[in-house]
């Protein structure tokens, strides 16, 4: 049992389980009832994707430094209660359970579920 990080949009693996979009806005000019078919997710949950001002930071560093700085930016707001309760109910059912956590982004390095990942993998989580 265990999370997979992956990009949305893209071809299930076998085994995944439930995928979670952790974005802030659905998928341009999808209907609502192509988001499971097209392999977009299955469940939107926008908590656990950076604020609309942060992602803008991160979508535009060019430099190692611009991306750190996104990066301690992001895990700040990881910390807030809301989203830590969120990131260790994920990290226990990991556990138990298979479930996948996305975005669209396709570099998952200067993407914020890389930042997800380490995070959820600090806090004892399963991750593939």
């Amino acid at each position: 049992m265990a999370i997979s990080i992956v990009q949305l949009g893209t071809p299930r693996r076998s085994g995944e389980g439930l995928r979670i979009g952790t974005v802030r806005r659905p998928p341009r000019g999808v209907s609502k009832d192509r988001y499971a078919k097209d392999n977009w997710y299955d469940v939107w949950y926008p908590e656990l994707s950076p604020t609309p001002e942060l992602m803008a930071q991160g979508k535009s560093s060019q430099s190692d430094s611009e991306w750190n700085a996104f990066v301690r930016k992001f895990r700040k707001q990881l910390g807030e209660p809301a989203a830590s309760r969120t990131l260790d109910l994920l990290s226990a059912l990991s556990q138990s359970a298979n479930f996948s956590l996305g975005c669209y982004c396709e570099r998952e390095d200067r993407c914020h579920r890389s930042v997800l990942r380490e995070v959820l993998k600090e806090r004892g989580a399963r991750v593939t």
